[in-house]
């Protein structure tokens, strides 16, 4: 069953070596277990449209195939600062990707490039971000090395722009960064080719994504999710929805046919302005973006220029990171009081810890879903329904 000679070794996946009905089984066993007494609310999980292919973002490291090996491009193994998994097997990853990691790992091994040593501070080749729209067929590329790189790039962008691919590249970048710490950082970045971005379709919606903003790493699996979301928010008054995190505007914008309108918060100034721009491009004219902190604008009433007054929401859906809502936002939420909210969380630990306090303080779960996004790992999302007692 399982093809990849990199398996256990690479920090990639986790179930290659089992059925997905089984995967599917142990990750709901394992919701079930986290959400605690309401466990029994837990309507299953959904499973990934596609288990093969599925990752429209990869951030591929530079490195080498084992002590002193030949230069690589991929996953950085288990237990490792240096060694790299190739991609030639893996099944996380669209032909496209595949392809470009490839022939960018066979250009460089023909330069005396090597890659960026952590511990040393030598070399110049650090990573390679690859974004691709599912629906669109978009394929963004970002080279990212220090400003030191010897290696002609132009050569490569004309063998890159040859390739045989299933989607088509809209735009290479380069990203030169001389820091020390092993990231990808989005600042000191230039066109070599095309755009800046690249284009996704979700839901019936286009979202113009550029090679550092967040966005779903599963564009058939967020279908599901934000459809999800939309089928639970039909509980609501259709009147005032909020969006709270809400990154590019993808939930908010999924949701506004279905209230008068619809407000985004988000702390990331370039993610509101994705988020206008997107709402404008699918003539959605009912969503308001505010960018600020989430707890202070709830706290203050209005963002930065002043223009923005809370007003009572008929339901709040929270899209917050991985750890959760923060202790002083969370209270803030609870006194705004709305009659419902939806919680989703790409960490269901999280939502089990905050679902505690939403209980303790007049809210109860009425509906509770998975949703498989990142099939052949252990990871699965959770969306959780929570409503007011006294509505």
């Amino acid at each position: 069953m399982n093809k990849c000679k990199h398996f256990g070794r690479c920090g990639g996946c986790s179930y290659l070596d089992i059925p997905y009905a089984q995967e599917l089984a142990k990750k709901e066993a394992a919701l079930h277990e986290i959400l605690g007494p309401h466990g029994s609310l837990l309507e299953g999980i959904t499973p990934a449209p596609s288990q093969k292919g599925y990752r429209n973002k990869m951030e591929f490291a530079f490195g080498d195939e084992g002590k002193d090996g030949l230069l690589a491009l991929g996953i950085r193994k288990r237990r490792s600062f240096y060694e790299v998994a190739t991609v030639e097997d893996c099944e996380l990853i669209p032909n496209d990707f595949r392809e470009i990691a490839l022939h960018v790992q066979a250009y460089f091994r023909k330069t005396s490039e090597a890659f960026f040593h952590r511990k040393r501070h030598t070399g110049n080749l650090r990573h390679l971000v690859l974004r691709r729209g599912e629906f669109t067929g978009q394929i963004l590329i970002c080279l990212s090395t220090t400003s030191n790189l010897k290696a002609e790039l132009p050569p490569l962008i004309t063998q890159l722009l040859e390739l045989s691919l299933d989607g088509k590249i809209v735009g290479i970048l380069h990203s030169i960064n001389d820091g020390v710490a092993d990231t990808v950082k989005d600042d000191n970045v230039c066109v070599l080719w095309g755009q800046d971005h690249f284009l996704e379709r979700i839901c019936g919606l286009d979202f113009i994504i550029s090679a550092f903003s967040f966005f779903q790493t599963n564009s058939a699996g967020a279908e599901v999710l934000y459809r999800l979301v939309r089928d639970m928010s039909a509980c609501a008054t259709p009147r005032l929805a909020y969006d709270l995190y809400c990154g590019t505007g993808t939930i908010a914008q999924v949701l506004s046919p279905g209230f008068e309108k619809v407000i985004g918060i988000e702390l990331n100034p370039d993610a509101i302005k994705s988020a206008q721009e997107n709402g404008r491009l699918n003539g959605i004219i009912n969503c308001e973006f505010i960018a600020g902190d989430v707890l202070k604008v709830l706290e203050n009433g209005h963002d930065t220029t002043g223009n923005f007054q809370t007003a009572m929401p008929d339901i709040v859906v929270v899209d917050p990171p991985r750890n959760g809502l923060h202790p002083k936002a969370l209270t803030k939420l609870i006194a705004l009081s709305p009659p419902n909210l939806i919680y989703v969380a790409c960490k269901p630990e999280s939502v089990a810890r905050d679902m505690a306090v939403f209980i303790e303080t007049g809210y109860w779960p009425i509906r509770i879903a998975g949703v498989d996004m990142f099939p052949r790992t252990p990871h699965v999302e959770a969306v959780v329904l929570l409503r007011r007692n006294d509505m």
